[in-house]
């Protein structure tokens, strides 16, 4: 019996990242063109936020016909993987802004105070937005965005919901357009609502959307205002983890009961707690339990602007104005709708607890 040997010729091992990084780079280095340029604005006019200057320029970027074609091309995946992988990774860090022992110091009638104003926002606006008619999961990410804090909290929604990037980058853009806003009204009506500095503050933090729009609108009523909105602001973000693991449960229930016998049985189902969510209430029980060097908070806080800037900016980048304008009546009327009802609950809820 002749025995025939052949020779197994294996191809050559290509590095597991090369492929990655050649559909991912483009976008991801212009993301990070994007992040310097914001960085740039808010040196030149503190009053912007640089997240707030990141989504708009994302936005610019995705409308300048010579760079069209690359937004929408060769730099498309990177742009997306900014705005899913690298918003969850800021979310886990945003994690280390926060202390129990802070947010109680408040006292339990201002913690229940924004307990009430989010759930009447955020409930509102959905029933509102269902009843106007909005396209998919807006209605969903509008209500988390003004209820919680602004464009990380529709992020990590998002991220459970599996949204549509179209619905992500409207509700995005409409949440930043209010959120920046109010640093330009909530001032002027500090006076004729009679709001010393604290109460200022504590109608500041329960109402306006993203933590830098916060810092910019409050302190323009002093340090006390300051440090009230602060503290109140950052009690929402801890109902930030709540709020998206009930999605995500919402999530689960409503694929099993929608799902059919020809459905595969080994589809992926979301988990009830998403891994980020975890890590960024880790990150509050390690703040609460441990003292973190002032250095290692910097560098938390750096990172995290860094990794949210370039996640908006993704974001941005996936807004369509003529889409847009399609349904910008209605999304301007929810929008505005939302505004009333946050700022109006939250400033009776103010009067009442001080």
């Amino acid at each position: 019996m002749a025995l025939t040997l052949r020779t197994v010729v294996r191809p050559t091992a290509q590095p597991a990242s090369g492929p990655a990084f050649r559909r991912n780079g483009p976008g991801l280095g212009l993301a990070a063109l994007g992040v310097a340029a914001a960085w740039a604005v808010h040196s030149l006019v503190p009053a912007i936020p640089r997240l707030t200057a990141a989504v708009v320029l994302g936005v610019a970027v995705a409308h300048i016909p010579w760079l069209r074609p690359l937004v929408r091309g060769a730099a498309r995946a990177g742009l997306s993987l900014a705005g899913k992988r690298l918003m969850r990774v800021g979310i886990v860090l945003l994690g280390l802004k926060l202390s129990l022992g802070d947010v109680l110091g408040l006292g339990w009638a201002t913690v229940a105070m924004v307990l009430a104003v989010v759930t009447a926002t955020f409930f509102g606006t959905l029933w509102l937005g269902r009843r106007l008619g909005l396209r998919g999961d807006q209605p969903l990410l509008i209500a988390t965005g003004y209820s919680i804090c602004g464009a990380s909290a529709i992020g990590a929604v998002s991220q459970v919901a599996e949204s549509d990037e179209e619905d992500v980058a409207t509700s995005v853009a409409l949440v930043t357009l209010c959120g920046t806003l109010a640093i330009a009204v909530l001032p002027l009506l500090q006076q004729p609502l009679g709001l010393g500095g604290v109460e200022f503050g504590r109608w500041v933090g329960a109402s306006v959307h993203d933590v830098g729009q916060v810092v910019a609108t409050a302190q323009t009523g002093g340090a006390d205002a300051l440090r009230e909105a602060v503290l109140v602001k950052l009690m929402r973000v801890v109902l930030l983890a709540p709020l998206t693991a009930g999605v995500a449960l919402a999530v689960v229930r409503r694929r099993r009961s929608g799902r059919t016998e020809d459905a595969p049985s080994g589809a992926k189902r979301p988990p009830l707690v998403p891994l980020f969510v975890l890590g960024f209430l880790a990150m509050i029980v390690l703040r609460t339990v441990v003292t973190v060097p002032a250095e290692v908070l910097t560098l938390a806080q750096n990172g995290q602007e860094l990794l949210l800037a370039a996640a908006l900016f993704g974001l941005g980048s996936a807004v369509h104005l003529p889409t847009l304008a399609r349904t910008g009546g209605r999304v301007a009327a929810l929008g505005l709708a939302s505004w009333v009802v946050v700022a109006g609950v939250s400033y009776a809820g103010v009067l009442l607890t001080t």
